[in-house]
């Protein structure tokens, strides 16, 4: 990595020091002390690098917000060697050093790298390809076969590729959304029996909003199914299949979940996140917190938990979900397994099963993103244990299985993307144990969402950019 130098980073440099003196002295030291302090051995003086990455060159491998920054300061990354300063400085020097090394990479001309044209993995060198571009905030994708698929975009548009191409106008009369926080247009799959006539059932999940509130108060809303069909490019035949009671509607704007997946039996499974009421993930009577079974119009499997139960969900398949954002069937098995966002550390990957509770917010490996405790537990009898957890979080999101012909070493192996870590990871998994992770992609953008195509390719939902990629086996 490079290190910036010349008259212009020299300028920089002073401009950078003489705001650090002016904006810290109540400190009773400068930002700049305490960069080469705390940091310099491992980043470099002039934040070139060398135990660690470099601070100036565009890449930030572990978030790039401030806030992902500054909790990475106060909490460390500890499994990589470095860390955390809570005990060492204060809110206010963390938040300090990272305008400073934010206004360093800014003044060194730092841009991004490119999305990489190709990759070398353990068993494959990858072709990288675009597949969609300039999407708005592109969410999930969905394959009928190897030319077509829906995209959606969560600020509320469903996108059709065909044809070797994207079509420039979205479907129209898609549901309105709240295209607000993480609301917006999610999850899209096809009808396990689209082709057969009488069928072509799409599904989508969305954030579903009740009528305006009185005196300006935000709108409850929740996350809801519905089925339709395209006819042309308009959205025709809509129904509903599932909606929670309403006054299980929430006014908060996040923790929505939520993928659609089919198993074997054709029974639809989708994910509800706890909408930010950890408690509620515990409560069968409330919708949120939970993974859900429906049949596919609607109606309720005759076997799901807590059908014949007083008072709760018919829907509610598993509970203590705090926000899971991947669903999956083994190939193989047909077992189903889920990505979990957890706090502030502790994301899970579960293997779910009926009527089973995985525990938020009674158990966790994290805790709140201000560090402070959220239980003392990590287990308790009748809780369900992840097979696999991230600490710190790694903002797991979906996941897929491989089946295919195209790299066949990676055949029932687990496809895992992540948002605030940027990469895409291949989990390897032996006896509902994970025993080796490799990640195959990083720094390409916020990953979404990836999966299998039926022709075999890896396909990557990437957001910043709204970008959709193919990785196919690099041609000799």
């Amino acid at each position: 990595m490079a290190e910036c130098n010349g008259a212009a980073h020299n300028h920089g440099m002073k401009t950078l020091i003489a705001f650090s003196l002016l904006t810290t002295a109540a400190l009773g030291q400068s930002v700049e002390s305490l960069y080469q302090k705390h940091c310099s051995h491992c980043h470099g003086v002039k934040f070139q690098g060398g135990n660690a990455q470099s601070l100036i060159d565009g890449v930030w491998q572990f978030g790039d917000s401030t806030g992902h920054i500054s909790r990475n300061i106060k909490f460390g990354i500890t499994h990589l060697g470095m860390p955390g300063y809570e005990n060492t400085l204060t809110d206010k020097q963390i938040r300090s050093l990272v305008d400073y090394l934010k206004d360093a990479e800014k003044s060194a001309g730092a841009v991004k790298p490119p999305i990489p044209a190709t990759l070398q993995t353990l068993d494959y060198h990858i072709q990288v390809e675009t597949f969609a571009k300039d999407l708005d905030m592109p969410w999930d994708i969905a394959f009928l076969n190897k030319d077509t698929a829906l995209i959606t975009e969560r600020s509320g548009q469903l996108r059709v590729y065909a044809d070797g191409q994207l079509y420039s106008k979205p479907v129209e009369g898609t549901p309105e959304v709240v295209s607000e926080g993480q609301g917006g247009l999610l999850a899209v799959a096809f009808d396990p029996d689209y082709l057969e006539e009488g069928n072509q059932w799409i599904y989508l999940a969305y954030s579903h909003e009740l009528d305006p509130q009185p005196n300006g108060k935000r709108t409850p809303a929740m996350t809801r199914i519905v089925r339709g069909r395209i006819d042309g490019n308009s959205w025709t035949n809509q129904q509903v299949i599932f909606e929670a009671p309403h006054d299980t509607y929430r006014t908060t704007r996040h923790h929505y979940g939520t993928r659609i997946v089919f198993d074997k039996e054709k029974n639809l499974y989708f994910s509800i996140g706890d909408r930010g009421t950890g408690a509620h993930a515990q409560d069968p009577a409330k919708p949120n917190g939970k993974i859900h079974r429906i049949q596919r119009d609607g109606s309720i499997p005759s076997d799901n938990p807590y059908r014949r139960t007083k008072g709760a969900v018919k829907s509610i398949f598993t509970l203590g979900n705090r926000n899971p954002q991947g669903l999956s069937f083994h190939p193989v098995t047909d077992e189903l397994w889920a990505s979990e966002h957890g706090p502030l550390g502790g994301d899970e990957i579960n293997l779910i099963s009926k009527g089973r509770n995985y525990g938020w917010p009674i158990i966790t490996y994290g805790r709140n993103y201000n560090g402070s405790i959220i239980t003392e537990l990590t287990h308790q009898e009748g809780m369900e244990q992840p097979i696999w957890y991230w600490n710190p979080s790694t903002a797991v999101c979906g996941i897929d299985f491989y089946s295919g012909d195209l790299f066949p070493k990676w055949n029932n192996k687990l496809l895992v993307g992540a948002l605030k870590y940027e990469d895409v990871r291949v989990l390897s998994i032996e006896d509902h144990r994970v025993v080796h992770e490799e990640v195959i992609l990083k720094n390409a953008g916020r990953v979404r969402d990836v999966c299998c195509g039926p022709d075999g390719a890896v396909y990557v939902v990437l957001n910043d950019p709204g970008t959709i990629l193919k990785l196919t086996p690099q041609k000799k």
